[in-house]
């Protein structure tokens, strides 16, 4: 690193993600000062970047952005082509991308270093988003899948209480409408139904 550039590293993580540890120690062997890595936790549904935003901002010529993989600087294909001409072009910093040494700029600011350079993202940045969307499809397909063969998706249903059996004769021997039934057990309707129809179907009357 030269003289007056300052290198910083960035760390992405969504709130449930494990791999914070694996990102930190990778910015920690290649030499990033720890007052300098930024850490951002986001939900899956909430790509609001403050802090990378800020990071970017105050980036000057020459400095180095590090990051673990590509994905860190966007969510797809178009957006982390815009965060790369961003910060190479605009903010003339290097990029380096732990996981892929040819993505690498610190080591080629010529023009021939640059085109390479940006052909290797633009390839990586597709195989990603690809790879993103086959996971998506490949997961929709394997539930509705599921769904055909009667797999239940969603929270367990929790056991009837003790009077539920009780209740139950009672109701289907019309000696009590079914919202009173569901009332003494402490049920909704629905659930006392939907509950009725498990413990008949169990019993093999359906």
């Amino acid at each position: 690193m030269g003289v007056g550039e300052t290198i910083y590293g960035y760390v992405r993580v969504s709130t449930q993600d494990q791999n914070e540890a694996r990102q930190l120690a990778a910015m920690r062997k290649f030499g990033v000062p720890e007052e300098n890595v930024v850490v951002e936790k986001l939900s899956g549904k909430d790509f609001n970047r403050p802090r990378y935003q800020r990071l970017v901002r105050a980036l000057r010529r020459e400095d180095v952005l590090v990051v673990k993989s590509i994905d860190r600087l966007g969510r797809n294909y178009t957006e982390i082509l815009d965060q790369w001409s961003f910060i190479t072009k605009k903010r003339e910093a290097a990029i380096v991308v732990l996981d892929m040494p040819l993505l690498d700029t610190r080591q080629s600011r010529d023009l021939t270093g640059t085109l390479i350079s940006d052909i290797v993202l633009q390839l990586l940045s597709y195989v990603a988003q690809t790879e993103r969307e086959n996971i998506r499809q490949r997961q929709a397909e394997g539930i509705a899948a599921a769904k055909a063969r009667g797999v239940h998706f969603g929270p367990e249903a929790q056991a009837p209480p003790e009077n539920f059996a009780a209740l139950h004769r009672a109701w289907r021997a019309r000696q009590l409408t079914l919202r009173e039934a569901a009332d003494a057990c402490g049920m909704p309707k629905s659930t006392f139904y939907d509950a009725a129809l498990r413990a008949e179907t169990a019993a093999g009357r359906v």
